[in-house]
C-alpha cells in the first residue's frame, strides 16, 4: 500500500514530489518560468514504485530539488525510504547520499528513472495513499500518470493551494482503466497538494519502514534480529552441552573399575604388555593432559630398563647414569630427547649432581617432543595450528562483519550481523575450553588406568621365576607414574635377580650381591624422587 502513519509522505510521494519539484520537508532552489516535468509511475507488484520522468529546462535556467529518504511522521516515529536503481539521461544528475535524494536538471531535456523501496503499508480493510506536499518552485506544467496492480484504484481527496486556502485539483482522474492521470499548470512556489488515494487490501506487499522515535536506526531490534539471536543462542546452548559432555567424559578417565591384565602368557613364559604399546612417558601425558616430572623420570627408568642407560648409586643422595646403547630408531623422538638431555654431545657417564648444576639441562625440548608424540599417534589435539574450529569460526567473524556493515548501509536489520559475528567468536573459543585429548587418546587413557588397576592385583608368585626380573622391571615404570612404585616393589621384595643366571638387576648397579629386593626397595624411592625434583627444577614441563 501507499500509505502513512497519520499524515506522513508515502513513497509514492517521493516520485510526485519531484513532479512537483517539492516535499515537505524539501530543500529546493527556485525553478525558471518555463521547467515542465512529464512523469510515468508504476507502482509494481512487489510494492516497489518505479519512476521514469523528464524535466525539461529553458535555455537561462536551472533545477535542483532535495527530498528527504527520512521523514518525521509524528513526534514519537519517522518514516524511512531508499531510493534505488538510479539513471539519469541528458545534463541531469541524480544523487542518493546522507539521507537525501538529489536531482539536479540543467538547461535542456533531462530523463530521470528511479526505484522507490519501502513504499506500502496497511490500513484496516484498505491501502491507502495520502500525500501532503509543499512547492518549493515554480512549475510551469506537471503531467503525471500512474498505474498499480489493481485498476480499482480511487481517489478520496485532492487538494491544491497555500496552506489553509486550499482548492480541488483542477485536473486529476482515474481512467476505466484504473491509469491515473494528473494535469496541473501555472504551479506556484508555496502551493500546497494534498493527495490521497486508496487501493483494494493485499494489492501488493506491506514493506513501509516506519520506525519509533527511540529506534536505533540500522542497529534496531526488529524481527529479524530476534530470530538471529535466537538461533545464536541455540547455537551456544548446543555448544555448551557438547564441551561440558566432553569435559565429563574426560573426567571420568579416573574413574571406573575395569582392570585388563598386564601379563601375556606364551606357553609357560610370560612377559609384559601395556595397552596398543604405550610407553610410560606417553602414558603419563594421557592420564592427565600434562608432562609432570614423573612422566619424564617413568621414562628414564624405562630407559634403563630396555638398556639404553645404566643406573648406579654413588650414595643416597646421588647416581651415576652410564651410556649402555646408543639411541636407535627403536626410540621415539621425545625418548631420544631425554636421553640427550641426560647425556649430551656422546658423553658416556653424568651424574644427578653434575646435572643439577645451574642452567645444565632444560626440560623444554622434552616437554616439546612428548606432546608432538602425543599429537602425531591421534591421542592429543594440535592446538598450535588452527583446526576447524578456527576456521568455521573466522569465517563467521567475517562474514558477521560483512553482513553488519552491508545491512547497516541498506535495509537495517545490522544486529543480525553482529549475531553471525558473535557465533563466529564463540566458536573460536571452544577449542579452549575442550579437553586436549582426542577420543582415540581418551579410550587409551582409560585402558593404561585399567592397565594400573591390573598391576595393583598381580602377584609375583603368578609368573615363573625366570620371567619376574623382566616383568617386574617393565612395569615398574607404570607404577612409578601413579605413586604406587612403593607397592609394586613390595610385591616382588622376595624377587631373586639372580634367578636369570645374572646377579643383580641388570639396569640397577649395587645390589648385585642381594638375593632379594629389600635393600632396592629403601632405596629406589629416593632415586625417584631425586629424579623428579632434576626435572622439576630445570623447568616445570606442564603443557
Amino acid at each position: 500500500m501507499l500509505t502513512f502513519r497519520g499524515a506522513a509522505l508515502g513513497a509514492l510521494l517521493l516520485a510526485i514530489a519531484a513532479m512537483f519539484a517539492a516535499a515537505p520537508v524539501a530543500q529546493a532552489q527556485p525553478a525558471p518560468d518555463g521547467v515542465t516535468i512529464t512523469a510515468d509511475l508504476k507502482l509494481n507488484r512487489a510494492g516497489v514504485l518505479e519512476v521514469v520522468e523528464q524535466i525539461s529546462v529553458p535555455t537561462d535556467g536551472s533545477f535542483r530539488m532535495s527530498l528527504p529518504l527520512r521523514l518525521k511522521v509524528s513526534d514519537d516515529a519517522e518514516r524511512v525510504f531508499r531510493v534505488t536503481d538510479v539513471n539519469t539521461e541528458g545534463p541531469g544528475t541524480a544523487t542518493v547520499a546522507n539521507d537525501q535524494f538529489t536531482i539536479e536538471a540543467r538547461p535542456g531535456k533531462s530523463t530521470f528513472q528511479y526505484s522507490v523501496q519501502n513504499t506500502v503499508s496497511d490500513a484496516p480493510g484498505t491501502q491507502v495513499f495520502h500525500w501532503l506536499g509543499v512547492l518549493g518552485a515554480d512549475i510551469a506544467s506537471i503531467s503525471a500518470s500512474l498505474i498499480s496492480p489493481s485498476f480499482e484504484m480511487g481517489i478520496v481527496d485532492c487538494k491544491l493551494g497555500p496552506p489553509g486556502n486550499t482548492r480541488p485539483c483542477a485536473d486529476v482522474k482515474i481512467e476505466s482503466d484504473g491509469v491515473l492521470f494528473l494535469e496541473q499548470t501555472d504551479l506556484h512556489k508555496g502551493d500546497a497538494i494534498d493527495l490521497t488515494l486508496q487501493l483494494p487490501p493485499g494489492t501488493v506487499p506491506s514493506n513501509a519502514d516506519v520506525r519509533g522515535g527511540g529506534d536505533a536506526g540500522p542497529f534496531a531490534i526488529t524481527a529479524p534480529v530476534l530470530v538471529a539471536f535466537g538461533v545464536l543462542l541455540l547455537a551456544l546452548a548446543i555448544l555448551v552441552v557438547f564441551v561440558l559432555r566432553a569435559r565429563r567424559q574426560d573426567a571420568t578417565v579416573g574413574g571406573g573399575t575395569e582392570t585388563i591384565d598386564p601379563l601375556l602368557r606364551e606357553g609357560d613364559r610370560v612377559q609384559f604388555t601395556s595397552p596398543d604399546g604405550a610407553l610410560p612417558g606417553e602414558a603419563g601425558l594421557l592420564l592427565d593432559g600434562y608432562v609432570d616430572p614423573v612422566d619424564i623420570a617413568a621414562t628414564v627408568v624405562d630407559l634403563a630398563v630396555r638398556r639404553y642407560i645404566r643406573i648406579t648409586p654413588l650414595s643416597d643422595s646421588d647416581w651415576r647414569i652410564t651410556r649402555v646403547n646408543t639411541p636407535d630408531d627403536q626410540l621415539r623422538d621425545y625418548e631420544k630427547a631425554v636421553y640427550q638431555t641426560l647425556l649430551p654431545g656422546g658423553a658416556d657417564a653424568v651424574t644427578l649432581g653434575e646435572l643439577r648444576a645451574p642452567g645444565r639441562m632444560t626440560s623444554g625440548p622434552v616437554r616439546a617432543a612428548l606432546i608432538a608424540d602425543a599429537v602425531a599417534r591421534g591421542n592429543f589435539l594440535d592446538r598450535r595450528r588452527p583446526g576447524i574450529a578456527v576456521w568455521l569460526g573466522g569465517a563467521l567473524v567475517v562474514a558477521g562483519i560483512a553482513v553488519t556493515v552491508a545491512l547497516a548501509l541498506t535495509s537495517g536489520h545490522a544486529l543480525v550481523g553482529v549475531a553471525i559475528a558473535l557465533g563466529g567468536v564463540a566458536t573460536l573459543l571452544s577449542p579452549k575450553y575442550l579437553p586436549v585429548r582426542t577420543t582415540r587418546g581418551l579410550e587409551l587413557a582409560r585402558q593404561i588406568r585399567a592397565l594400573q588397576r591390573g598391576l595393583e592385583t598381580t602377584r609375583r608368585e603368578h609368573i615363573p621365576p625366570i620371567d619376574q626380573e623382566t616383568v617386574f622391571s617393565r612395569a615398574l615404570p607404570f607404577t612409578v607414574l601413579g605413586a604406587r612404585a612403593d607397592n609394586w616393589i613390595r610385591a616382588f621384595r622376595d624377587l631373586d635377580p639372580s634367578a636369570d643366571a645374572q646377579p643383580g638387576l641388570y639396569w640397577f648397579g649395587g645390589f648385585e650381591r642381594d638375593r632379594n629386593l629389600q635393600r632396592f626397595a629403601s632405596h629406589f624411592p629416593f632415586f625417584i624422587t631425586a629424579l623428579e625434583g632434576l626435572f622439576a627444577n630445570a623447568g616445570d614441563p606442564h603443557r
